[in-house]
């Protein structure tokens, strides 16, 4: 659905965009993920066809986005961070004019109409002005215009920012049901939001992608979590005979338990060996598992890495 090659973008010496390479395959649900500033935004300018790269080339549905951009914003259904709304405008009259402006045959308007405002449970709000709606109501105006015309994919942009915990769960609701029909590529710096939502996540700082898996897989370890009923003075020593064992380090000790991190170094699970270690040498086994890193702790190691990339290249000038 998206194909994306070597996008540069720089707004004078602020390079915002660096080389990003990527591809959405047709039904995903992808998490584009960032700190504020990171280069989220004009990606998405780019793949809507709002924003020119420097360089590089990008399709959306097989078609050059740089040189038909209005025949690949016909098939993108976009809601920006700050919805182009209309306040003075009720629901079915602003969506009355989104369709005449997406061209929608006269014949088809009502039905579409009707559709999109049924898939954002607006149907008691038609006749109400947009300026009197709450900001969930107004996000979910946003979002119906988003699908009127049947996209064959959604770009959405920070679509919860702002909203309280009811209207986000609201919000989640309806990309779940939208992703049906499109493909989704959403836009968040909330890293709850984007593990709740999407099944792959694209990480992007400093307008570099760092990232670009499946949650599973970016959270997956090499590692496993060893809690004994007691310490066990050489439990490291014996561990590290093991060629897949490459470190173990004590965690904690709690009501007399002690948990071990128990670092792998081929890749592969190492839970099964350790159950044979400990039934070898008669440790009291409480509980073994395969380590598991959240969404959080992988950002904010690409984070510090980042960091420490700055400093160097600093002290390097």
């Amino acid at each position: 659905m998206i194909k994306a090659e070597g996008l540069s973008k720089s707004y004078g010496e602020v390079r915002a965009l660096r080389d990003a390479t990527f591809n959405v395959e047709e039904g995903e649900i992808v998490g584009l993920l960032g700190p504020n500033g990171a280069g989220k935004t004009t990606m998405i300018k780019i793949l809507t066809g709002y924003l020119q790269p420097d360089e590089g080339e990008v399709e959306v549905d097989g078609i050059d986005v740089l040189t038909r951009p209005r025949d690949v914003q016909t098939r993108i259904g976009y809601l920006p961070e700050n919805a182009p709304l209309y306040p003075e405008l009720s629901v079915q009259d602003y969506l009355k004019m989104i369709a005449e402006l997406r061209e929608i045959p006269a014949e088809r308007q009502l039905t579409d109409i009707s559709e999109a405002v049924r898939a954002t449970s607006l149907t008691e709000y038609l006749t109400r002005p947009i300026g009197k709606l709450s900001k969930g109501l107004r996000q979910r105006v946003g979002l119906a215009q988003a699908i009127l015309h049947k996209p064959r994919l959604l770009i959405l942009d920070e679509p919860t920012v702002g909203l309280d915990p009811t209207q986000i769960v609201e919000i989640r609701s309806l990309i779940r049901r939208m992703s049906r029909h499109s493909t989704i590529l959403f836009s968040s710096h909330i890293l709850p939001e984007v593990e709740a939502l999407c099944d792959r996540v694209i990480i992007i700082m400093n307008g570099l992608i760092r990232a670009d898996a499946r949650l599973a897989e970016l959270e997956a370890t090499d590692n496993a979590v060893l809690v004994l009923q007691k310490k066990i003075s050489n439990l490291e020593s014996v561990l590290l005979q093991l060629p897949i064992i490459q470190r173990v380090e004590a965690v904690d000790l709690k009501n007399g338990s002690q948990s071990y991190r128990v670092y792998g170094r081929t890749g592969a699970d190492i839970c099964p060996a350790l159950y044979d270690a400990a039934r070898n040498n008669n440790w009291p086994l409480r509980e073994l598992r395969r380590d598991a890193r959240t969404l959080e702790t992988v950002f904010n190691e690409l984070a510090t890495s980042e960091l420490v990339a700055e400093s160097e290249e600093d002290t390097t000038n």
